[in-house]
């Protein structure tokens, strides 16, 4: 069932966003050659601590993983592209990393990732990190009062297109709110015009992600990290947003 959010509920949803914002940007300003991935996992356990904020990921056990899930980050390298679990693993110049994250403040949940690299970038990683945040912009412009949701997915996925990159459809949005992942699921390809109309209150998580040459993916013996199933780079851009009668309001902008 989908849940619409009063205006009220909104800006204490921008509330969470705006932390999770702020957090991301913090890491992503750490993500330099020679940090070790448990170093940001770290901080953000500070940081989500020190604001007497909630992790999302803490003991999460969804069926697409194994559960529970004991990190606060999902940090994602190089051909990994989703769920990455953290681990001890100095970044090296040039790597490409994803960094994904969920928090709720007072019961109220707010969902974001971001891709950068560490050190020298390659034209060919800025180009795929590049395509997943016009895509992911293409989709906040879509999501106006009136629309449907396959008009956002369509933006998603004529952006990645336009790229020329293929797009896998297996993970994809999600409803956000009073937990992490709520109704409905939103594909990053569709339909103009199909699935649900969108109206004010309604509250997503809008993810693009892309690999660099594939669309098929492949999961590491740790049950949770996914990466392009040839080996090739990825990237991931996300913010939640709110349906509004003046149109989408972005509640994880960073600074």
């Amino acid at each position: 069932m989908i849940e619409l959010k009063a205006p009220g509920e909104i800006a204490r949803m921008a509330v969470t966003g705006q932390f999770v914002g702020e957090l991301l940007a913090e890491l992503a300003g750490m993500t330099q050659p020679g940090v070790n991935l448990m170093d940001l996992e770290h901080h953000a356990r500070g940081r989500i601590k020190q604001r007497g904020a909630e992790s999302s990921y803490w003991d999460y056990s969804p069926s697409f993983g194994r559960g529970p899930f004991r990190n606060v980050l999902c940090l994602s390298v190089n051909d990994a592209v989703l769920h990455g679990l953290p681990h001890s693993y100095k970044l090296r110049d040039g790597d490409l990393l994803s960094i994904d994250m969920a928090v709720a403040i007072d019961g109220w949940v707010a969902d974001s990732a971001v891709s950068v690299i560490a050190g020298t970038p390659a034209d060919a990683d800025l180009r795929l990190i590049e395509a997943t945040e016009v895509a992911l912009e293409a989709g906040i412009a879509a999501a106006k009062p009136g629309g449907k949701l396959g008009d956002i997915e369509a933006a998603i996925g004529g952006v990645a297109r336009e790229y020329g990159f293929s797009v896998n459809m297996e993970f994809g949005g999600h409803g956000v709110g009073r937990t992490m992942h709520e109704a409905p699921h939103i594909h990053n390809d569709g339909r103009p015009g199909r699935g649900i109309r969108l109206q004010p209150g309604l509250t997503v998580a809008i993810e693009p992600w892309l690999c660099a040459t594939t669309d098929k993916i492949k999961y590491d013996k740790d049950g949770w990290t996914i990466r392009s199933a040839d080996g090739s780079r990825t990237a991931h851009s996300e913010h939640t947003i709110a349906v509004t009668e003046d149109g989408p309001q972005v509640l994880t902008r960073r600074p």
